[in-house]
């Protein structure tokens, strides 16, 4: 239950209406579950606004509607709530609503193109190896202490999240960790969260089906940090060009941290290798299980991270080396032959070329390269011609094939891939858009010692074809084709 005091508190409320009733069961914004007694929030979407439906959701008996524009005749048995911006609203009033879970909690976000999933999963496992309860939202799913929860976007609406916070509050989770995709902040879904901490990855093209530009891109990400209180922390990745930008406005202390250039937080490479990489991290020597520079990166942001919530450092270099594995992140598989499967979730242009460049340097001059790679269907085109580019000129022979189509055809998608290599080079290119083909393929024309790199999927169990998912996991493909341990 809430009453129109709690509500009072909330921010960009320009009218209230008292109706029959000041105590509303429960929160919602999608019409088709509202009932008796709720409050429903009309919020503007991609698709839809919801305030359309608000003299429907008047005729199912709700107790409230808050919106950013009256109806020209309110009725007097309903409470209308007039606010600035509904989207921003919900989120408050969700939080409201669910006891202003994230005020319990440190609550760290992640943002940035690439990185999220391996930073914000990390810090989780790291912290409960450490000994404290956790949670986290995650591409991978939702993790109370644990126990895990299905999602269907990185970072969820804010009734679920603050829904799901206020449960790991309960269960005694002291930190959360949160992917915070450009989605979720252009779009308020984080409105009402209360962050300890923000950390920057990086930023290249990305979502420009969404954000159109580049610059709005950057935006939506700057838009996170532009929320941050004084008393959080900003950590940015200072290897990047756009790491300054993103902390010009924000009110919380700023901190850097970098590989390539000297930072507040600063880790050097000493050893690379398919299973791990030997690294020093604000000179403390340690092997982290995980490999490519881009790795190291995100581990450097993991340290920081954990010493700016108050761990030991000594505490957190010995966790450190015993991190589990991030799902469908550069995992590799050995065959009985001697060929090494790599999946990852490598999507965009930049993400292709770093898995690719890290696999350069770590196989030797006699030892082909074999990409499988696709790119998602409904989703940004201006990226399928770069990452064909980026992977022909990082691989000895290149597949090109079907990802997530969803309701574009798979040929269409890899045409559009083809664009970004001359006629000569599309001649040298293997085109087969069945996946599971394509990876057999490329095993079979693997010697020992090759290395056969599958990119896009990652993580994901499933192929999104015409609205209807078929199950689907890169990695059992290929460890069953590999016969791989």
């Amino acid at each position: 239950m809430i009453g129109i005091k709690d509500i009072e508190m909330v921010e960009g409320i320009t009218k209230i209406l008292p109706g029959k009733t000041d105590i509303f069961r429960k929160v919602e914004s999608d019409s088709r579950r509202v009932g008796p007694g709720d409050l429903f929030v009309a919020v503007r979407g991609l698709h839809t606004d919801g305030h359309r439906y608000i003299d429907e959701v008047v005729g199912r008996g709700v107790a409230g509607v808050c919106c950013e524009v009256l109806p020209g005749t309110p009725s007097p048995e309903v409470t209308w709530i007039q606010v600035e911006h509904s989207a921003r609203a919900l989120g408050e009033i969700a939080s409201v609503f669910y006891g202003e879970p994230s005020k319990k909690v440190a609550l760290v976000g992640v943002t940035g193109t690439n990185g999220k999933t391996s930073v914000a999963t990390s810090l989780y496992n790291l912290f409960r190896l450490m000994g404290h309860k956790a949670g986290l939202f995650s591409t991978t799913g939702i993790m109370i202490n644990g126990k895990s929860f299905t999602t269907t976007h990185t970072t969820p609406g804010p009734l679920v999240l603050h829904e799901k916070m206020g449960e790991m509050a309960d269960a005694g989770c002291v930190y959360v960790f949160m992917e915070v995709s450009s989605h979720a902040a252009d779009q308020e879904r984080i409105a009402g969260l209360d962050f300890a901490g923000g950390i920057f990855t990086n930023l290249t093209q990305d979502h420009l089906d969404y954000h159109k530009d580049f610059r709005s891109y950057l935006y939506a990400k700057k838009k996170f940090f532009d929320g941050l209180s004084a008393e959080a922390f900003a950590l940015i990745n200072l290897d990047d060009r756009n790491a300054q930008v993103m902390v010009q406005n924000t009110k919380a202390k700023v901190l850097t941290f970098g590989v390539r250039t000297p930072a507040d937080f600063h880790a050097r490479i000493l050893e690379s290798h398919f299973d791990g990489t030997l690294i020093t991290l604000n000179q403390k020597e340690l092997w982290i299980p995980f490999v490519g520079d881009f790795s190291v990166s995100n581990m450097t942001a993991v340290f920081a991270a954990a010493l700016l919530l108050g761990e030991d450092p000594e505490k957190i270099v010995e966790n450190m080396s015993r991190l589990p594995l991030v799902p469908g992140r550069f995992e590799v598989f050995h065959s009985p032959q001697g060929i090494v499967g790599i999946v990852d979730y490598a999507h965009t242009p930049d993400a292709v070329g770093k898995v690719l460049k890290t696999i350069r340097r770590l196989c030797k001059a006699n030892e082909k390269v074999i990409t499988v790679v696709g790119a998602g269907g409904n989703r940004d085109k201006t990226k399928r011609p770069r990452m064909a580019r980026f992977a022909y000129d990082l691989s000895d022979i290149l597949i090109l094939t079907s990802d997530n189509p969803r309701d574009e055809e798979p040929g269409t998608i890899i045409g559009d891939m083809l664009e970004g290599l001359t006629k000569e080079e599309q001649n040298r290119v293997i085109s087969i858009t069945d996946r599971r083909e394509a990876i057999k393929t490329a095993v079979r024309m693997a010697d020992s010692g090759d290395i056969v790199l599958v990119a896009g999927k990652g993580h994901e169990n499933y192929q999104e074809i015409k609205g209807v998912r078929h199950h689907f996991d890169d990695r059992e493909e290929l460890k069953k084709i590999m016969n791989a341990e």
